[in-house]
């Protein structure tokens, strides 16, 4: 098994953000970064802050090193397609071939509402995201990009520069939708996120969804990394356990939430007793 962190970019300042992140990229185990795309904190008092994520991303590009680093995930809502390849292409430049690019459809009303950015019903979320993944890959590929959707047109349109990884940073999509997320997923993506929320017997069946849609266009589902989420508070013991149910069930990729507030020092205790999974 595979390790990674995660830090929620609420109700903490930068420094504590930026700090976690230096110290898990001094500690090998830790493959990668990650925080969400929220505008509003999702946990204690909604009028308390939080960090944007793409602007965080941009900034530990240039702080780290080695970890990559990612979203967990980026909603396709708030953000052009063709903007969001652009920050993409750009933030991977700056970090010299580390992003991760997380992406799904979206789904907070509340930050909608507030904001007064369009949530659509589902099917149309999911056309419009299904569409924009397609959008993203070709701009992030392709010298020039037309695209006839009914929800994003390109029309010879370039981003450039290209980033450095190729054909493009791997693509993480998060979600367990079983008819469009995960047949999304088999198409488009390197990584597979599902929080894991229902359990190991509810991720084993969303495993087996994903490996129907890849068989269904001729692809292996090994090649998909397949993560999960556990949280760490304060016992890592019982990130140990987590880590390892998840392991046994065939879990890639299994990354830590950290509590908010973490000292950097907890970092290399947690990982030293991660190790054996590895």
């Amino acid at each position: 098994m595979r390790f990674a962190i995660k830090t929620r970019p609420e109700h903490q300042t930068w420094e504590e953000i930026r700090d976690a992140w230096l110290a898990a990229d001094e500690l090998p185990l830790f493959e990668s970064a990650w925080n969400w795309d929220h505008f509003y904190p999702l946990t204690g008092d909604m009028a308390g802050p939080n960090f944007e994520a793409w602007t965080i991303l941009g900034a530990m590009a240039t702080a780290t090193r080695r970890i990559r680093i990612g979203c967990q995930v980026t909603g396709m809502i708030y953000r052009h397609p063709a903007v969001l390849a652009n920050m993409a292409a750009t933030v991977d430049i700056m970090s010299g071939g580390r992003l991760e690019l997380g992406i799904g459809a979206g789904w907070n009303q509340m930050e909608c509402d507030a904001y007064g950015i369009a949530l659509p019903p589902l099917k149309e979320r999911f056309d419009r995201f299904d569409e924009g993944v397609e959008a993203m890959v070709m701009l992030l590929t392709e010298p020039v990009s037309n695209f006839p959707g009914q929800y994003v047109r390109l029309t010879d349109a370039r981003c450039e520069p290209k980033p450095v990884q190729r054909p493009h940073p791997p693509i993480t999509i998060g979600g367990t939708g079983r008819r469009r997320t995960l047949r999304t997923t088999a198409r488009w993506a390197q990584q597979w996120n599902s929080l894991g929320r229902g359990g190991v017997a509810e991720w084993l069946e969303l495993k087996d969804v994903l490996a129907g849609h890849c068989a269904s266009i001729g692809r292996d589902v090994s090649e998909i990394t397949c993560s999960v989420n556990v949280r760490y508070e304060d016992d890592i013991d019982e990130v140990v356990a987590d880590a390892t149910t998840w392991r046994d069930a065939g879990v890639d990729l299994c990354i830590v939430g950290l509590p908010l507030h973490v000292k950097p020092e907890l970092l290399a205790p947690l990982a030293e007793a991660l190790a054996p999974l590895a």
